[in-house]
């Protein structure tokens, strides 16, 4: 009878401690599952600049649908690179991305995010001149763009730098030439701000495979520029779609 008491012991605690394991085991795959879903298929950003003024404004709160051109795996599991997994890199792919989209990608100087629209994608030829986009041999429209410093205000020198000109230049003279061809796996970005924007007319093509989403929409925001202990909320900015 004692041998049955104390066999019945061990095996209840045993148990109750499998259960409690179960129980945390599980939690801790929910957890890994709800963070790996949060860097996989929708993250929140938020705009610390005002390089896509006025589409986004410093203060906006944006969600960014992560699945929009496929699966990538994050580029890094909580902060952590992991040597021999593909970080950053796609496991499928699902749409293209388009001209005109809003995506935040990689950047290629430093690896920060960034947060730009796409002007152009592989195969296109693309030039600025005088701040005009000529994309595949025409002047496109561009209802996005925006100057802080009107054109009857700038200098010569301004008129010379990179936010009014991109393409092939005479390494001579510095003259502009003519378009550059997107080449496969890249895009050529900007921020709608022009003036205030370090894009691809600085550091050139960004990497397809560096785009990690495309923004959707505004779920809150603040002017966080404003001087104040509690910044104000913009009421009007709530729900509104990025296009």
């Amino acid at each position: 009878m004692n041998e049955i008491i104390s066999k019945d012991g061990p095996a209840k605690a045993s148990r109750h401690k499998s259960a409690a394991r179960e129980y945390i085991e599980a939690f801790g795959f929910a957890l890994i599952i709800a963070l790996v879903m949060r860097a996989s298929i929708v993250q929140a950003y938020v705009i610390p600049s005002g390089s896509m003024i006025p589409t986004l404004q410093i203060g906006d709160h944006v969600l960014v649908n992560k699945v929009r051109y496929g699966l990538r795996v994050p580029d890094s599991l909580f902060g952590v690179k992991v040597p021999g997994l593909p970080l950053g890199q796609y496991l499928c792919r699902f749409q293209s991305v388009r001209r005109g989209d809003v995506i935040v990608l990689v950047s290629p100087v430093d690896g920060i995010d960034l947060i730009k629209r796409v002007i152009a994608i592989p195969g296109d030829s693309v030039m600025v001149k005088g701040g005009k986009i000529i994309l595949n041999g025409r002047a496109t429209d561009d209802p996005h763009a925006h100057f802080e410093v009107a054109d009857q205000n700038r200098t010569p020198s301004q008129i010379k730098n990179p936010r009014d000109n991109f393409g092939a230049f005479d390494q001579r003279t510095g003259e502009l030439l003519g378009p550059v061809t997107v080449p496969p796996g890249k895009l050529f970005v900007m921020g709608d701000n022009r003036d205030n924007s370090f894009d691809s007319r600085y550091w050139g093509f960004a990497d397809l495979g560096a785009v990690e989403g495309r923004a959707i929409m505004v779920y809150w925001s603040w002017d966080s520029t404003a001087r104040a202990t509690i910044p104000p909320i913009r009421w009007g900015r709530f729900g509104h779609i990025i296009d």
